[in-house]
């Protein structure tokens, strides 16, 4: 696999928005991601695909051996092979015509070394030497990488016919590592939601992430991280058993699509500028580790002919600007960036369901919201009156809240039952919320409880059903659907094209949102003061919190100041710069108020 010719990604979204997102944009040398949480939702887009495409497809039941594993498996390869089979209908296309090569090259980034090569051939006369330039442009394309996300968290046991747990390698997370290990793909795994040991351990069975003879790899690491030293931690402990990292992707704590893994205070600016002066010893602490793993494991050891691995840094969360991008580029030294949630808008690249996109065209900035519906107890960002939340009211009003939970992939709550459940399932919201009623504890507090429990939703089942329903392999009405955008995408407000939003990323054509727009470290900067102030509410013990909460209230601190910096630098085109400021003054009283009443707080508890 080689890195793509663009300087920009679409990370996963949700389980079902990404789930094809490769058969639609690798074949023009993009890279995306699909989750392969959901292997029930994989084998129905599989079917699909197969049919449409008149494909060979025979159904791997649920109940089959093995079968989470060989379902993902099964999808990968169908993907490949159709990426495959458009991306040669490209190439096989000839130039100086309006078809689908002329858009590959037309959406390459103008500064690309290809970009480059395709202006000087369409200036060429007819002739032998415009014909040789033709053949090497064409045998320099390149499909986009398909790459799979695997949420580290997600990794709960299977369970037997008679209830008893399978062993390690059954787990959700391993099975998911095995599908996507036996695939055919040569792309790359994205690890996100923080640091799984058996996981981890589990991905040195596999040859597919270690070098072969040339020193090749054909599947790459890239994980998800949101600070330094978790980074430089993660890539030892892979390292000592010979796993290289090939990137690390750097992701705002808030200010970003699906769940919210919040820093400790530090925003976003300030993790760069980390990562930026450290960045060396992401290769020179970890190198020595990977030859050693080599010399002592592999015949011939490291081969000094070898390539030596330079992991790439890349950044993404509430990006929506070209001149956002090139500061990250080129002021934070980042190789690319990810764009996620503009993606939703553009049905070129991602399966939203109409009811779902008109949502999210009229969608305002009070809209979208930090949630509370994950049952995996993490910030979850959402947008109001999704036909999922629609879905749980009705059964609340029907006195059965929750979900029947048909796929269980959520299932970690062993409160009431040995086998553990979903909170957002009706049994577990039954018995909870009778416990609750059944305490000592004041009415008002009752309700608090009560509203908590009802607020889970069935992510599992509901992130999929726009796809189900965009490719009109389910009705609307039988498929409440969610949706997990950044609050960046208030700011567009229609459907784009393909063509429209990579001229908007690198700032060919006029800007898609609107100048008012703040800037991207303004929006996260005000989420994390936000942030900041619900976790005063919903702290228990204020006094024992208080250490923490100084450590935020100081990294929040110095990151605003870092960012008053930037807002004195030049700005880049389409750079709301003045915005940061602004926020900066408003913000920054507003955190010291919250933490003097949180003093005051505590004074008077020990008074």
């Amino acid at each position: 696999m080689q890195n793509s010719p663009h300087s920009f990604s679409i990370p996963v979204m949700g389980t079902g928005h990404s789930i094809d997102s490769p058969i639609r944009v690798a074949p023009y040398g993009i890279n995306s991601v699909i989750s392969i949480v959901d292997d029930l939702l994989v084998e129905r887009i599989r079917k699909h695909y197969s049919n449409l495409l008149e494909l060979p497809y025979k159904n791997i039941p649920r109940k089959a051996e093995d079968g989470r594993a060989r379902r993902i498996t099964a999808y990968l390869d169908l993907v490949q092979e159709i990426v495959q089979q458009k991306f040669e209908e490209i190439k096989s296309q000839p130039f100086f015509e309006q078809n689908e090569k002329a858009k590959y090259f037309g959406m390459l980034p103008d500064g690309s070394e290809l970009k480059q090569m395709y202006y000087q051939l369409m200036e060429m006369v007819a002739g032998t030497e415009q014909q040789k330039l033709a053949y090497q442009l064409t045998n320099e394309m390149q499909p986009g990488s398909i790459d799979v996300n695997i949420m580290a968290k997600v990794d709960g046991f299977s369970y037997t016919n008679s209830g008893q747990p399978m062993t390690s390698e059954f787990s959700d997370g391993s099975a998911a590592l095995r599908g996507y290990a036996n695939s055919k793909v040569s792309s790359s795994l994205i690890l996100s939601a923080g640091f799984n040991p058996r996981l981890y351990n589990y991905l040195s069975e596999f040859e597919d992430f270690y070098r072969d003879v040339k020193g090749n790899i054909k599947k790459k690491i890239i994980l998800k991280v949101s600070d330094f030293r978790s980074a430089l931690i993660q890539g030892k402990y892979l390292a000592k058993k010979g796993l290289e990292i090939f990137e690390y992707r750097i992701e705002s704590g808030l200010n970003c699509g699906g769940h919210a893994f919040a820093s400790d205070g530090y925003l976003l600016p300030a993790l760069l500028k980390e990562f930026k002066e450290k960045r060396e010893m992401l290769s020179t602490a970890i190198q020595p580790l990977i030859e050693s793993f080599y010399n002592e494991n592999r015949e011939g050891g490291f081969k000094s002919d070898w390539e030596i691995n330079v992991p790439r840094l890349t950044v993404q969360g509430g990006i929506g600007t070209d001149g956002e991008a090139k500061r990250l580029l080129e002021d934070f030294e980042m190789d690319a960036t990810g764009w996620g949630s503009p993606f939703l808008m553009v049905p070129e690249a991602t399966t939203v369901d109409e009811p779902t996109m008109k949502l999210l065209q009229d969608a305002k900035e009070e809209d979208l919201y930090l949630s509370g519906v994950s049952p995996l107890g993490v910030p979850f960002n959402n947008v109001r009156n999704t036909g999922s939340e629609k879905w749980h009211k009705e059964r609340i009003e029907k006195g059965k809240p929750g979900s029947p939970c048909p796929k269980g992939f959520l299932e970690s709550n062993t409160e009431f039952t040995e086998n553990p459940i979903c909170t957002a399932s009706t049994q577990y919201q039954l018995l909870k919320i009778n416990q609750i009623n059944e305490s000592d504890i004041p009415d008002e507090k009752k309700k608090e409880q009560r509203e908590k429990v009802l607020d889970k939703a069935c992510l599992c089942d509901h992130l999929g059903n726009g796809a189900l329903i965009s490719l009109g392999i389910l009705k609307e009405h039988r498929a409440p659907q969610a949706i997990c955008p950044g609050p960046n995408i208030a700011w567009f407000n229609r459907k784009y094209s393909l063509q429209e939003m990579t001229d908007h990323i690198y700032g060919r054509s006029n800007s898609l949102v609107p100048p008012e727009r703040p800037h991207m470290f303004a929006k996260e900067m005000i989420m994390y003061v936000d942030y900041f102030e619900e976790l005063i509410q919903q702290s228990e013990d204020l006094e024992a919190d208080l250490k923490m909460l100084t450590r935020f209230k100081n990294n929040l601190e110095a990151g605003m100041d870092y960012c008053m910096e930037i807002a004195g630098s030049d700005a880049y085109q389409n750079e709301n710069l003045s915005s940061i400021s602004e926020t900066i003054s408003r913000q920054k009283p507003r955190l010291q108020q919250l933490f003097k009443k949180l003093e005051e707080s505590c004074m008077a508890g020990v008074s």
